[in-house]
């Protein structure tokens, strides 16, 4: 097995599960009420505040507050738009659930229950033969679910950043430190996870934890989320083992016991499955090193400490003109291909081989 040091002390009579990833995560709309710290924005400039701007010349700071903490150096040459439940999407969908044996989709943002159109989109992905989930805030979850619900959604991951609206602004701008306005964000998130679980429709917390410092606020969180959600611990990538160190001494705190690890082939994340006492469930999601074998072999990010992503999976995007574009790496958005380009690229076929020895490896 791949060495890691969440790995390391574990116990061998703890069960590892492999599987292979099919999934495809799609950048619905840019819009996002939130101003996080540590936000990747999928790659993509923040678009409200890069209207104006050609590439190479994109502003990493605006009138927004919002981040993309690696466009600075990622080559990014699009900002994103919108997507349609419409013809082209669907050929996008298509093409590569072809490509890729692909059957899962993950629809991001931005904040996608933004998108007034989002129930349609997860018919249409459904339609293609994909299950659908969403990563959400929460922040205007009570318009569009119900519709997603009855669209066929699969399961909601909610981000959850505080418990109260001082927590919520340690880890926003300074524009989103108001307490008005963060108590309203936590209050449409509460009103969002109520309704998901009334709707039947599966619900996940996710929670990102870039240091020490947010300890104490992982553990509020869990008290209050944990006994009604699958909660998720997230490392901060822009953290790196500052984060790593928060979430051993949380696990240490909670008196964590593992009891699964969860490989994915063809892509650099896993999860650990711990049991908290009172019975309570807990996930954690690493990043390992895992990388595409020619793409990544002349990158100058291909290191220990540059490279903060590894190869995760397939992203995909529409820019403004209409054209859908494929990522495989959010530090090197100028590897971007159209779609069309993209299915009979070498890359392509590296992903492809890249999954199947993947899994040979881990399973070996």
């Amino acid at each position: 097995m791949f060495q890691h040091r969440a790995l390391r002390g574990l116990s061998s009579a703890v069960p590892v599960r492999v599987s292979m990833d099919r999934t495809l995560r799609v950048k619905v709309i840019d819009s996002c009420g939130m101003t996080c710290t540590f936000c990747h924005n999928e790659g993509t400039p923040v678009s409200v505040d890069n209207r104006a701007h050609r590439p190479g010349s994109f502003a990493t700071t605006g009138r927004s507050g919002r981040v993309s903490i690696y466009l600075a150096t990622n080559g990014a040459r699009f900002v994103s738009a919108p997507v349609f439940p419409d013809d082209s999407f669907r050929t996008a969908l298509t093409q590569l659930r072809d490509a890729l044996d692909l059957n899962e989709i993950h629809l991001t943002g931005g904040e996608p229950t933004l998108h007034p159109r989002l129930p349609q989109l997860v018919a249409l992905a459904r339609d293609t033969g994909y299950a659908v989930s969403v990563t959400s805030n929460g922040e205007n979850g009570a318009k569009v679910l119900p519709g997603c619900a009855q669209a066929g959604l699969d399961h909601v991951n909610f981000s959850i950043f505080g418990t109260t609206p001082e927590e919520l602004a340690q880890v926003q701008n300074a524009r989103l430190r108001t307490r008005p306005l963060t108590a309203r964000k936590i209050d449409a998130l509460e009103e969002s996870i109520r309704l998901t679980t009334e709707l039947g429709v599966g619900a996940r917390a996710n929670i990102v934890i870039p240091d020490r410092g947010h300890v104490h606020r992982v553990h509020r969180l869990l008290e209050k989320y944990s006994p009604q959600l699958s909660v998720r611990i997230l490392t901060s990538l822009a953290d790196g083992d500052a984060s790593l160190d928060a979430i051993d001494l949380l696990l240490d705190e909670l008196g964590a016991q593992p009891q699964e690890v969860k490989l994915i082939a063809g892509t650099s994340s896993f999860r650990i499955s711990y049991r908290l006492p009172g019975c309570r469930p807990l996930v954690v999601k690493h990043i390992r090193s895992l990388r595409l074998p020619q793409t990544c072999a002349g990158c100058r990010f291909n290191n220990s400490v540059d490279c903060q992503e590894g190869y995760y999976g397939v992203r995909l995007y529409r820019d403004p003109k209409g054209t859908f574009h494929v990522g495989v790496c959010i530090q090197r958005m100028d590897l971007c291909l159209p779609v069309e380009e993209f299915v009979g690229s070498d890359v392509c076929a590296e992903v492809r081989k890249l999954r199947e020895q993947d899994l040979h490896d881990l399973t070996a």
